[in-house]
């Protein structure tokens, strides 16, 4: 066995061979997987097998897209089969909201190049006749929904990964991983030692056995999973005897898919009274084992299925597959770099591995080798989840994500499992003002507040919700008179030390300012791809205050502490660090209330200490709204005494508390751009914008300069705009595609309604040459078309005269 390696694979399922094999054809050879027992040995072998390209995200759809298309290249590289049946599916809709969903994807489909299209229940029972259609309004069809051989696909990565110079060593159990102190590490096996460059956990079921080792909790945890196959069924019979087969259905009423399996059907259920399995640890002995049969549990999607598909009642069940699947808590995989760790890599919980594994082996591989993946995979970065999380909190969230896998994803829809986790010291007094709670890296945060009989929950839409009423009511408190809400929901970062300053001319594009004044400034990588979008606040010449997105810690720490240097020292201050915001025309008299301090020369883009009422406090002269207004960051244990100071001033000058439905309507005005929305790695600042705040002049080689500057020389080729859309009852959410003469030109990143400007906007990308005012384009939203023309003018204070007043 090899005793040195650049990268050592832990695991040797689906996902642990496509990353091998993806390292070999980007060009590390030197590589090897290590598996204790046989290759699939794990969730691999009892899979169903079954492919899809249909995911909520659309980076997650493309990767899927492109683990299906690998499939033929990896038989034609090998000569082995995997089994492929391309066979199409159906995704049913059995009621409007269901059908809206399918709108919508059906809708960012075209932009991706997806050849999905929305069908009748005539059309259904010609794709998939042993549908009953009782009841169902529609269905989304995939062409390239199918299944495969998991043995055959697994083995097919295998042998073209050793093709590539690729090492696999099977029987060979890790016992150890210990890191030495330049960073590599030492993989102790019962084979031996095996020094390596990289670690990569893909332990499947034993990923959290395999983390333990390394002192790393990955959120994950296995589900039971149960899927039957049938006897022979004439029906299939017949259609395999024409020379066909039958396609896949999804039935996410029944919480079911099926597929045909030989001459009968597979069957498989999400069911409700679903079971964790082995909550306190995989067994290192489990491998090739099936759990005991359970048919109690899925009684009730027995039943169902038999009406939705009649032929099941007459078919004798062959055979049961019943083991175990893990799961993360929002149901996607953990991939990438893990923060805080050097040279460990992740790639786990990939329940889905035959739609997703190549994508996850491709994007990892590309990160390792490139530097970063050519795209934003934020949804599965093992960095969307920050150090607070535990067991406690992974569990229920599993449980949940596996009861709602098959359920209707709303864009404004809020989770209730394991909450309220984390709160700050306002979550008392914001309840009892009616704050109707949603929540962002497990922090509640209000989303609005209700009035009295106003109900205290929002329910999920793709329309207008019923806080649309509630939202308007927020901002015009905050046009016309002031508004209040905190600012736990920034990530805050303290940079100290005697080389700050040139450190952040290098980790930032934009100009880093003098002591007493702030800047917005976008941080790159590499290649001019966005990483962030910073306020930088200059305290003192050797003392920094970052503010970016909350739900971003763990990403935006890990490429700070990636780079940090000698002489700099970088803290996540995040829940150190918590306070107000107040905005709104009345801001400055509020203020001015609660403090001695003289506000007659405090100047947008100013930041100074002050004490207000009896808490010392950061107050930045910026405000996310867009209107005249303030940051007030204070420590928690301050902020209920800084709380009532304001409120108490506010009372005269028409104070309202506002949420984060308002806070998004406020930014529409002014065409403020999100993270994660309008700003992230999948965009460049030329494209978003945000180029406007690169310093080009500074003397500092900074990260991704030379990507930026030759866009700036180039021009870019699509460009970020505002629309006002013609919207009837729904508003545009994301990844609409934007039509201009018969074909898609561009998509939408987000949008929503201005109930300052009584209008609907959106915000997305069209090629550059057609960005001008005043130009006419149609927006799709949920299967409609509709009118919309660019602005350019801001909706709110254009030239930006209260903002900085």
């Amino acid at each position: 066995m090899k005793t040195t390696t650049q990268v050592a694979v832990i695991g040797g399922g689906v996902v642990g061979c496509s990353v091998l094999y993806h390292l070999t054809k980007l060009g590390w050879s030197d590589v090897m997987l290590l598996e204790r027992s046989e290759l699939t040995s794990g969730s691999t072998w009892h899979a169903a097998g079954g492919f899809h390209t249909l995911n909520g995200d659309t980076n997650m759809a493309a990767l899927q897209g492109y683990t299906i298309r690998l499939y033929k290249e990896l038989e034609e590289i090998t000569g082995m089969s995997c089994g492929l049946h391309h066979v199409g599916g159906v995704t049913l809709a059995d009621n409007q909201d269901r059908f809206d969903m399918m709108l919508a994807e059906r809708a960012k489909h075209r932009f991706m190049g997806l050849e999905t299209e929305i069908v009748g229940p005539d059309e259904i029972r010609k794709i998939a006749p042993i549908t009953n259609t009782d009841g169902i309004i529609g269905a989304l069809y995939d062409p390239l929904d199918g299944h495969l051989d998991p043995s055959g696909t697994t083995h097919a990565y295998a042998k073209a990964a050793r093709m590539g110079g690729a090492t696999i060593e099977t029987h060979c159990m890790v016992r150890e991983t210990l890191q030495r102190a330049d960073g590599t590490w030492d993989v102790v096996t019962d084979k031996g030692t095996i020094h390596a460059e990289h670690v990569v956990n893909a332990g499947g079921l034993w990923a959290r056995e395999v983390g333990a080792m390394a002192g790393v909790y990955f959120p994950l945890h296995p589900m039971e999973h149960q899927y039957l196959v049938t006897d022979a069924i004439p029906q299939i019979e017949a259609i395999i005897d024409a020379g066909g087969e039958h396609p896949h259905v999804m039935d996410p009423a029944g919480e079911s898919y099926l597929r045909q399996e030989g001459r009968g059907l597979c069957i498989g259920f999400y069911e409700q009274p679903c079971k964790p399995w082995a909550v306190d640890g995989t067994p290192w002995e489990f491998g090739h084992e099936l759990l005991p049969d359970n048919y109690d549990k899925i009684t009730d999607s027995i039943e169902f299925a038999y009406e939705r598909f009649p032929v099941l009642a007459e078919a004798g069940v062959k055979s049961v597959i019943h083991g175990p699947f893990t799961f993360a808590p929002d149901g996607n995989p953990l991939v990438g770099p893990v923060p805080g760790m050097r040279n460990y890599w992740s790639a786990c919980g990939v329940m889905a591995g035959f739609s997703q594994g190549g994508g996850v082996g491709l994007t990892l591989a590309q990160w390792m080798i490139e530097g970063e993946p050519e795209r934003d995979v934020f949804a599965m970065d093992v960095a969307r989840f920050g150090d607070w999380i535990n067991p406690g909190y992974t569990r229920p969230k599993v449980v949940e994500n596996y009861q709602k896998r098959f359920s209707v994803a709303y864009p404004n829809e809020e989770l209730p499992a394991a909450r309220p986790n984390r709160t700050t010291p306002m979550y008392d007094i914001f309840t009892d003002l009616g704050a109707v709670w949603g929540q962002q890296y497990g922090l509640e945060v209000p989303n609005y507040f209700a009035k009295d009989g106003e109900p205290g929950y929002e329910t999920p839409s793709f329309r207008r919700s019923d806080a649309f009423d509630a939202t308007g009511r927020e901002v015009r408190a905050v046009r016309t008179g002031v508004g209040i809400n905190e600012v736990h929901n920034f990530g805050k970062y303290r940079i100290t030390g005697p080389g700050a300053r040139d450190w952040l001319n290098r980790i930032m594009a934009g100009r880093i300012p003098k002591p007493g004044r702030l800047s917005l400034t976008p941080m790159l990588s590499q290649k001019g791809k966005l990483i962030g979008d910073f306020t930088v606040s200059c305290l003192g010449e050797t003392e920094f205050q970052l503010t970016a997105s909350y739900g971003s810690q763990a990403f935006h720490m890990r490429w700070l502490l990636q780079h940090q240097v000698d002489g700099v020292s970088i803290e996540n201050i995040s829940d150190r660090l918590n306070g107000f915001q107040i905005a709104g025309p009345n801001a400055t008299q509020v203020l001015a209330a609660c403090t001695r301090d003289d506000l007659s020369d405090f100047c947008f883009l100013d930041v100074r200490r002050m004490t207000v009422g009896m808490a010392d406090c950061i107050v930045q002269r910026v405000s996310y709204t867009g209107d005249l207004g303030y940051e007030i960051y204070c420590d928690p244990m301050a902020q209920r005494q800084l709380w009532w100071t304001l409120w108490q001033a506010g009372q005269s000058h028409d104070m309202v508390p506002f949420g984060m439905r308002a806070m998004m309507s406020l930014r529409l005005d002014k065409f403020f751009g999100s993270w994660m929305s309008e700003f992230s790695p999948d965009y460049t600042a030329a494209e978003t914008g945000l180029d406007r705040f690169i310093s080009y002049s500074k003397n500092a080689d900074f990260i991704g300069r030379a990507a930026a500057e030759l866009e700036q020389a180039e021009g870019p080729a699509r460009k970020l705009v505002a629309f006002e859309v013609d919207a009837d009852d729904a508003d545009v959410n994301a990844y609409e595609p934007i039509w201009m003469e018969d074909e898609v030109v561009g998509f939408c990143t987000s949008g929503g309604y201005s109930h300052h400007a009584r209008k609907s906007v959106a915000l997305g990308f069209l090629p550059a040459d057609r960005a001008a005012d005043g130009s006419q384009v149609q927006i799709e939203i949920l299967g409609q078309m509709r009118n919309a023309r660019v602005i350019s003018q801001p909706l709110f204070d254009p030239d930006g005269a209260r903002m900085r007043g």
